[in-house]
């Protein structure tokens, strides 16, 4: 018989060199077991491939490396993010059987669940929503309501297993918490690369918060360590979501 599934995911430590990509370290040990990771990252902005392929991107990496915000290439969907201190990321990745489409909206839903637990012991509220203007949105943002602004962005990989049944992937599902920092200097960075690159897309800094700033003056002192024991915490109880699920039916 096969062994018992692990009851909970298995917090690992985030190698140092792998810096704001180290998400991408869980596919492997996920094969074996759920894995999860939390972590923050040295200054920079992320991108998915889609941005790697742009003509002039390669020099335009170079002169932000040469200012001191390296661009990093990521496996997963979405826009351009920023990283730097104050900035958490937690990731969480597992095997799953049949296709992506069918577990990938419970995958994003048990992770923003997750985190508004967490964050509703400090009393801060958030839902799942889409927030029109800010970097890298998506329908499973993180967001404070009245007026909506954005605490986290949510993005997922998938990843058949070599040697294994066609139908067995890994799914990753990673989380970027703006916890304490300068909303209006990310905004500034991001907007600067989608410059550099003749986009005319535009982020703005009203449609993004840190988590810091919605506590009064009197409980920020240790807030980032309370929040990331928090989430620890939390994910030292988290239950894998099943392998299996009903299949959804194939668009004609």
């Amino acid at each position: 018989m096969p062994p018992p599934r692990p009851a909970v995911y298995r917090l690992l430590a985030a190698p140092f060199e792998a810096g704001p990509l180290a998400d991408e370290t869980l596919l492997a040990p996920a094969i074996r077991e759920p894995v999860a990771c939390l972590w923050e990252s040295a200054p920079g902005l992320v991108v998915p491939r889609t941005y790697a392929a742009r003509p002039g991107f390669a020099a335009i990496q170079a002169q932000f490396a040469a200012r001191g915000c390296p661009i990093h290439v990521r496996q997963s969907g979405g826009g351009v993010v920023p990283q730097g201190p104050g900035i958490l990321n937690l990731s969480l990745a597992q095997v799953f059987a049949g296709r992506p489409l069918d577990h990938s909206e419970a995958f994003y839903q048990q992770l923003c669940t997750w985190i508004r637990l967490a964050l509703a012991a400090f009393g801060i509220e958030t839902r799942a929503q889409a927030v029109e203007g800010s970097f890298c949105d998506g329908r499973y943002n993180l967001a404070i309501p009245d007026p909506a602004r954005k605490i986290a962005g949510t993005a997922q990989v998938w990843r058949r297993i070599p040697g294994h049944a066609p139908d067995r992937h890994v799914g990753l599902a990673h989380a970027l918490i703006l916890a304490q920092g300068d909303p209006g200097e990310w905004t500034a960075r991001a907007n600067a690369l989608e410059t550099a690159l003749g986009s005319p897309r535009r982020y703005h800094r009203d449609r993004i918060a840190t988590l810091e700033s919605q506590l009064p003056i009197t409980e920020r002192p240790g807030f980032m360590a309370a929040l990331r024991g928090r989430l620890q915490e939390a994910l030292r109880t988290l239950p894998p979501l099943p392998i299996t699920t009903p299949a959804r039916p194939r668009e004609p």
